[in-house]
């Protein structure tokens, strides 16, 4: 089955000749129509680590026990039969360390990345890679861009993104990131760790805001906020036949991908049946969040622009 595990080191790929065999092999077991899709984690990973080995959890067809693994290959529609089975690409990056050292880190891993996704292209020409991550990971995704010609990242799925919208309105200015398809999947029950973001890890700017609460003024033709807790986003999906219950706790940062049938949507994203242009119109203005009680659980102070538009 085409799963290929692939790891970075630095602003590179480790055993850069060993992984180039392993993904022409796995781009030869593939079909040639099936989509190519890139599989980023987030915080507290590390491939060289056991115990915290993404590659034996997330990214794994059969997951070490944990309540928070669950197979996105497997949930992607990878040991399926037929043309339509995805070549996964299961993507390790050094994630364990302080939030801090990890948020930098994450930037260099950005091109160790694009230097994958640019191995697909001249192992496969014309590949187009699509991309789904979560976290951190979305910055790894993000941070990538600037080094990738137009085209070269179709579609991309970030889930909880841990990133500010400055940064990452300067990767989609790149000619990789106005071609891309975006689908920001977004839930208040990450309300606690965008928080965090915004005011111990990454410098701010006035009015800036954590991806994770939604892409604001980045919105636009290609890309949208899919915001899984918002009843009418739900209604939505499903009359599309994607059916998701609502939140069954206050605060998870894995909600995004641990609520059943989320993985549908996300395959249909990634696959191309169903782009972010057909599923923008069907989705209403999400409601107004509630006001959050988070300020009067943890003393921390409500960031500039915390009046503005989320």
């Amino acid at each position: 089955m085409p799963l290929c595990q692939v790891n970075i080191e630095g602003a590179g790929l480790a055993n850069p000749g060993g992984t180039r065999a392993r993904l022409a092999r796995a781009l030869a077991e593939a079909h040639p129509d099936a989509p190519v899709i890139v599989l980023i984690h987030g915080y507290k990973f590390s491939p060289t680590i056991a115990a915290h080995n993404p590659h034996t959890h997330i990214l794994s067809l059969d997951p070490r026990p944990c309540w928070k693994a669950v197979s996105w290959p497997q949930r992607l529609g990878l040991g399926e039969s037929g043309g339509a089975e995805p070549l996964c690409i299961g993507v390790g990056w050094e994630a364990r360390g302080t939030l801090w050292q990890v948020y930098g880190r994450a930037e260099e891993a950005g091109a160790g990345l694009a230097a994958l996704i640019r191995l697909v292209g001249a192992l496969r020409p014309g590949c187009q890679v699509q991309a789904m991550a979560h976290s951190l990971g979305a910055r790894v995704v993000l941070s990538a861009l600037p080094h990738l010609p137009e085209g070269a990242m179709g579609r991309a799925v970030l889930l909880a993104a841990a990133e500010m919208r400055s940064r990452a309105a300067g990767a989609l200015a790149t000619e990789a990131g106005r071609a891309l398809d975006l689908v920001n999947v977004t839930s208040r029950e990450n309300e606690l760790f965008d928080t965090l973001l915004e005011w111990l890890v990454a410098p701010h700017a006035r009015g800036d805001r954590a991806l994770g609460r939604g892409m604001g003024p980045l919105a636009g033709p290609g890309r949208l906020d899919l915001r899984i807790d918002d009843e009418g986003h739900r209604a939505a999906l499903a009359s599309l036949g994607f059916r998701i219950p609502v939140a069954d706790r206050r605060f998870c940062h894995w909600s995004v991908y641990l609520r059943s049938g989320l993985f549908d949507i996300y395959r249909a994203v990634l696959t191309g049946a169903l782009p972010a242009d057909r599923l923008a119109p069907l989705l209403p203005v999400a409601q107004a969040p509630a006001r959050s009680r988070l300020g009067q659980r943890v003393a921390l102070p409500l960031p500039f622009g915390a009046g503005e538009a989320s």
